[in-house]
């Protein structure tokens, strides 16, 4: 089974969210695909997605309630098949983890688009997140579903 980690600094509002959406995309494709989030920052580990990212979610019927904060480790670039970070300061962060040579390679998920960071932004920015996620989805399904047919 292939395995997506998604990735921003606090694994609070753009990685849960991200995660949330491409697992039920990737269900509605019929694809059998793990995705999990992580922050490249321990500063909310343990804490819950952010209320914002909370309603958003609900509002268009995403499953992320039970989400809790955790920092990537270096144990992740072998239990993940691709590791996609939300922005360039955390796909650098991810690179500096990553031993050379060793497991996943770290890219961005919209590459060369960045997800913008909704926690100092309002709701909208929230939606905005949530459209970047079903259009990233949409693009890994396309090139995951091939694979996933002939396997």
């Amino acid at each position: 089974m292939t395995r997506i980690l998604f990735v921003c600094l606090g694994n609070i509002c753009r990685s849960p969210l991200v995660e949330a959406v491409a697992r039920g995309e990737f269900a509605r494709a019929g694809l059998a695909i793990d995705v999990a989030s992580a922050g490249t920052g321990g500063h909310t580990a343990g804490e819950p997605a952010d209320a914002r990212a909370l309603a958003v979610a609900r509002r268009h019927g995403y499953a992320l309630s039970a989400h809790r904060a955790r920092q990537v480790k270096a144990a992740d670039f072998d239990a993940f098949d691709h590791i996609l970070a939300m922005d360039r300061a955390n796909l650098r962060a991810l690179q500096a983890l990553r031993s050379a040579g060793t497991g996943a390679v770290p890219a961005l998920f919209l590459d060369p688009r960045e997800v913008p960071d909704p926690y100092y932004g309002s709701g909208a920015d929230f939606e905005t997140v949530v459209a970047l996620a079903r259009r990233g989805a949409a693009a890994w399904i396309e090139r995951l579903a091939p694979l996933a047919a002939g396997a």
